[in-house]
C-alpha cells in the first residue's frame, strides 16, 4: 500500500514527489514511457529560473533529489483506476500488475497533437516527425518544413535550422502572434529560415522518381513543395485516456481539480486552465503535493 501514487516522471510529477518524499509518505512515480516527457526533448532550455542546462539534465536531477528524499520512481505506464477500499484506489500498469495507493496524483502531462491530413500517418517515422530534437539528425543538410506558429514551432525550426540545409515554417495565419517575441527575432535572423504564411496543408506524398526519399507536401491552394522531412508542432493534447469518462475534461483532454474525487490531484500540463510551462508544471507540482499530504495527514488521524 503506498500513501500517494505519481503518475508522470516530467517536472510536475518529480517535484511532487520531491515533497512526498520530505513529508515522509511512501511514494512511487509511474513514469510512463519516457523520463521526463516532453521536457527531456528540450536541447537548450532557456526559460526556466536558475537552469541553464538541457531539459534532459534537469529531469535527471529532479529524479535524483526525489530519489534521495525516499521516492521510488520506475518506468511504468498507468491503464486504468479502479475505487479500492475505504477509499483507496488500484491503479492497473500496461503489463497488469496492480498497485494500491491512499492518494494519486495525476501529471501525465501532453502529447503533440497529430496533424490529420491524407499521408501523414503513413509517412509517420519515415520523413513526418513530432520531434526535432529525436529526428533533426537525420534531416543534415537536407530542406524541412516545420508545421506550426507557436513556440514550439519557432524552437524545432531554430534546432533544426543549425542542422537543415533549409527550414520553411508553414502556418496558417499571417504571422506569428502566438509565439514569443524573442523567438520570432531569432527566426527572422536566421538566413536559412523560410516562414509561409496564410498557409496550410491537405496531403503529403512521396516524390515519384526520388530515390533520396523526398516527400511533396500539397497545400490547401494545391501548391506542390518538396521536401525531406516535415515536423509537425500544432499543440498537444492531455495524456488522461486511463481515466473513466465519468472524470470531466476540457476539450484538450485536460482536468479541473474541482472534478476530481476525493485523494485525487493534478498537476502540469494535465491541469486545466494554466500555462503549458515548465514553471508551471513545478509550481502545480508543488500545490498537488502539498494538497495530497494534507489529506494522507486528515486522514490518518
Amino acid at each position: 500500500m503506498y500513501d500517494v501514487i505519481i503518475l508522470g516522471s516530467g517536472p510536475a510529477g518529480l517535484t511532487a514527489a520531491i515533497y512526498c518524499g520530505r513529508a515522509n509518505k511512501n511514494t512511487l512515480v509511474m513514469g510512463g514511457d519516457t523520463l521526463g516527457g516532453q521536457t527531456a526533448g528540450i536541447a537548450k532550455l532557456e526559460n526556466y529560473p536558475g537552469w541553464r542546462g538541457s531539459g534532459l539534465e534537469l529531469i535527471e536531477f529532479m529524479r535524483a533529489q526525489a530519489e534521495s528524499f525516499g521516492a521510488r520512481v520506475e518506468m511504468k505506464t498507468a491503464a486504468h483506476i479502479t475505487n479500492g477500499a475505504d477509499g483507496t484506489f488500484v491503479i492497473t500498469d500496461a503489463h497488469n500488475n496492480k498497485y494500491e495507493t491512499r492518494s494519486i496524483i495525476l501529471a501525465t502531462g501532453a502529447s503533440p497533437r497529430k496533424l490529420e491530413i491524407a499521408g501523414a500517418r503513413e509517412f509517420f517515422g519515415r520523413g513526418v516527425s513530432y520531434c526535432a530534437t529525436c529526428d533533426g539528425f537525420f534531416f543534415t543538410d537536407k530542406t524541412v518544413l516545420v508545421i506550426g506558429g507557436g513556440n514550439s514551432a519557432l524552437n524545432d525550426a531554430l534546432y533544426l535550422a543549425d542542422i537543415a540545409k533549409t527550414v520553411k515554417i508553414i502556418y496558417r495565419k499571417s504571422s506569428f502572434t502566438r509565439a514569443e517575441g524573442i523567438l520570432r527575432d531569432r527566426v527572422a535572423a536566421k538566413e536559412n529560415i523560410e516562414c509561409v504564411f496564410n498557409t496550410e496543408l491537405k496531403s503529403i506524398a512521396s516524390r515519384p522518381g526520388s530515390e533520396t526519399g523526398e516527400l511533396i507536401a500539397t497545400t490547401t491552394n494545391d501548391e506542390q513543395i518538396v521536401c525531406d522531412g516535415i515536423f509537425v508542432a500544432i499543440g498537444h493534447e492531455a495524456n488522461t485516456d486511463y481515466l473513466t469518462e465519468d472524470i470531466k475534461r476540457d476539450d484538450m483532454g485536460r482536468l479541473a481539480p474541482g472534478a476530481l474525487p476525493a485523494g485525487m490531484f493534478v498537476a502540469g500540463d494535465v491541469h486545466s486552465d494554466i500555462k503549458m510551462q515548465i514553471a508551471t508544471a513545478v509550481g502545480t507540482g508543488c500545490t498537488a503535493a502539498m494538497d495530497a499530504i494534507a489529506y494522507l495527514n486528515k486522514n490518518a488521524q
